[in-house]
């Protein structure tokens, strides 16, 4: 298991990764227990981002919330990741820009600008989200096995359907 604030407290500047059961809502640790996170305006406070308005809005509200009240009652785990892939900033860089954008509506799209691209853009400098990757890939991969299906149904049927054909001819 993942380290939790039970095992390891997380230090500012460290991405929080919650476990919302079909997604997961991503956010930085800015230190006192507080987090920094993009999630929809229409939300209440200390809602966190589990409706399904988070995926359906265009536009979000950066907060600063208490990490519990976010997390509820979904497991959650300090995940920097992409450390081994890229350089994370200095952590008074991180907490300065998180800090300065709390109250900012930002634009919002699931597959180009959600809460994981915001985070990861506050850690690395990167607007990067791999959840939106391997959905893309899970897609393309799901693609791909359609066409080969399909094309071996023909192949199939262009091999064995003709061979009954010239059966019926020859009898």
């Amino acid at each position: 298991m993942a380290p939790t604030l039970y095992d390891e407290k997380p230090e500012p500047g460290d991405l929080i990764e919650i476990f919302r059961g079909t997604y997961q809502h991503w956010a930085v640790y800015v230190g006192d227990g507080f987090i920094v996170h993009l999630a929809p305006p229409s939300e209440v406070p200390g809602a966190g981002a589990n409706s399904m308005m988070s995926v359906l809005t265009e536009k979000a509200m950066v907060k600063k919330e208490e990490l519990w009240d976010v997390v509820g009652t979904n497991k959650w785990e300090i995940n920097n990741g992409l450390d081994k892939k890229y350089e994370p900033r200095p952590a008074r860089i991180i907490l300065r820009e998180a800090n300065a954008l709390v109250g900012t509506e930002l634009p919002y799209c699931v597959f180009r600008g959600n809460c994981e691209h915001f985070a990861n853009e506050l850690r690395y400098g990167k607007a990067e989200s791999r959840q939106v990757r391997k959905a893309g890939e899970a897609v393309m991969v799901a693609g791909v096995a359609t066409v080969v299906g399909l094309g071996i149904v023909a192949l199939a049927g262009a091999l064995f359907g003709g061979s009954k054909k010239e059966n019926k001819n020859t009898q």
